[in-house]
């Protein structure tokens, strides 16, 4: 991707343009970075918010209902439904590993294929979780086996 920047000061606010060929997926990535001003998802504990950094989410899941993120620092209940986390996450480092749930890529610690059928994925705070058969050959994909 070729970027260019053009200081003018008879600009008053920034714009963007974005020239090409076609719509990628690298293309979407961009939008979806440059049109999200939050700078991370908000979840709530013991009566409040706050603001939790992509970086520190190794799980975000759906269970009784409700969806949580589970972090370094404990677990938050969101107010977003699992597909609205899933837009807001960034797609290279958070992958869906089954109906209700997201796990962050840089907090895998173990794949164990060894089960038949669906894959172990062991997380950096001890927790496993488990790729469901739907998911199973994406995940394969994506760690190129």
């Amino acid at each position: 991707m070729k970027i260019e920047i053009q200081l003018d000061e008879s600009y008053r606010e920034p714009q963007i343009i974005i020239q090409t060929d076609q719509m990628t997926e690298e293309i979407r990535l961009l939008l979806q970075r440059l049109g999200s001003t939050a700078p991370g998802i908000v979840g709530f504990r013991d009566g409040q918010a706050e603001f939790l950094a992509p970086e520190r989410i190794l799980r975000v899941y759906a269970a009784s209902g409700k969806v949580y993120a589970a972090t370094d620092g404990g677990e938050y209940s969101l107010r977003l439904r699992l597909y609205e986390a899933e837009e807001k996450l960034d797609p290279r480092s958070f992958v869906r590993i089954s109906h209700a749930e997201l796990i962050n890529l840089s907090h895998a610690r173990q794949f164990d294929l060894s089960l038949s059928g669906t894959i172990c994925v062991r997380m950096s705070d001890g927790s496993s979780c488990y790729v469901s058969r739907r998911y199973v050959s994406k995940i394969k994909q994506l760690l190129g086996l």
